[in-house]
């Protein structure tokens, strides 16, 4: 596998409107790539004609231009055509995903949005060569491209989860990091390539998209049989990833996807579902994100649920430490539990 041996400072355009969000997110940045940032898509096109960037930031919603036109503009030129652009847009209508991906934009991100987020996008984006294997560049960022806006659009069809497919990446990686370091099932974890792994994750909710709204977001108890809608998800996403794999023929990544699908919602006693697997009988990938996603669903403020604390959410995961989590991976949770917070805040 063709693995990244230097980091070359990326250059970043940020094309936007006078946004406070951009601003803070535009100082974090610098700490890491060259960041050129711009009121205007006239200026960006003037700034082309001498550089070329790594990313561009787009604001969809411009006052003297409008994004979408700019954007047309930018991928009609062959110059500039390939040039990854993530779109920042206001605009949480249900169709907006589909628009950015008939664009030609990587990834799109609602805002308000939080820096981490951004930052983590932005990182997904400039750190794509690890998931570059041959000489079709432009085929890989596609494929990588439809998969992030397919489990965004999966994101934001259920409004309480907004930024938790970045979050759950993010203590993925750092979670399975920590168990490598510890030996917690290392026969396996040593084969993995724990960035694809941990990007992969991101595809655990992607089942969502064929639950009902009205499902997703209801403000109070589901109803039996809405429930067993909502536990539909699992294999829902499970369908989803094999057609994808059947279709592209990419099987290492989509299998780890799969896994997580498919598997999240076991627990260690056997009483999860979708299958009411049991301990090991449960692969990995599904006992690890487990944890990860009950801790990010536990922090979240749900219709039906306040957010509990760092503390709270913590003390209940040890509680259900050998009923609904594998203790192993508990002990190594806990054990990096600071991490993790830091990560969140």
């Amino acid at each position: 596998m063709l693995q990244c041996k230097e980091k070359k400072i990326k250059t970043i355009f940020v094309v936007k409107n006078n946004d406070i969000s951009l601003l803070l997110a535009k100082e974090a940045m610098e700490n890491h790539h060259r960041v050129l940032s711009m009121s205007s898509s006239e200026k960006m096109f003037n700034l082309l004609e001498k550089i070329t960037p790594d990313l561009i930031l787009l604001d969809i919603e411009m006052t003297e231009n409008d994004g979408a036109e700019a954007l047309q503009k930018l991928k009609s030129n062959p110059l500039y055509a390939n040039s990854p652009v993530i779109f920042l847009t206001n605009n949480r209508e249900g169709n907006i995903e589909t628009l950015n991906f008939e664009f030609g934009v990587v990834d799109f991100i609602s805002k308000p949005f939080s820096t981490p987020i951004l930052l983590n996008r932005i990182k997904t984006q400039t750190d794509i060569d690890w998931l570059i294997r041959d000489p079709s560049e432009k085929i890989k960022r596609l494929q990588n491209s439809i998969m992030l806006i397919f489990t965004n659009m999966a994101e934001a069809h259920d409004n309480d989860t907004i930024g938790h497919n970045d979050r759950i990446e993010t203590y993925i990686k750092v979670l399975i990091e920590a168990m490598k370091e510890r030996g917690v099932y290392a026969d396996e974890i040593n084969k993995w390539d724990i960035g694809k792994v941990a990007f992969s994750s991101r595809m655990h909710d992607m089942g969502k998209i064929s639950i009902l709204e009205t499902i997703l977001n209801k403000p109070g108890k589901l109803s039996d049989e809405e429930y067993e809608n909502m536990k539909s998800h699992t294999t829902e996403g499970e369908k989803i990833i094999d057609k994808m794999i059947k279709h592209t023929g990419e099987e290492e990544f989509l299998n780890n996807a799969k896994l997580y699908a498919k598997y999240h919602h076991e627990r260690w006693d056997g009483n999860g579902y979708p299958h009411g697997l049991k301990g090991t009988d449960i692969p990995l990938h599904g006992r690890i994100m487990a944890i990860v996603d009950a801790y990010d669903a536990l922090l979240s403020k749900r219709p039906y649920k306040k957010a509990y604390t760092d503390e709270e959410a913590t003390s209940i995961i040890s509680k259900d430490s050998g009923k609904q989590f594998d203790p192993k991976i508990v002990e190594v949770f806990l054990d990096i539990q600071n991490n993790l917070k830091e990560i969140r805040e």
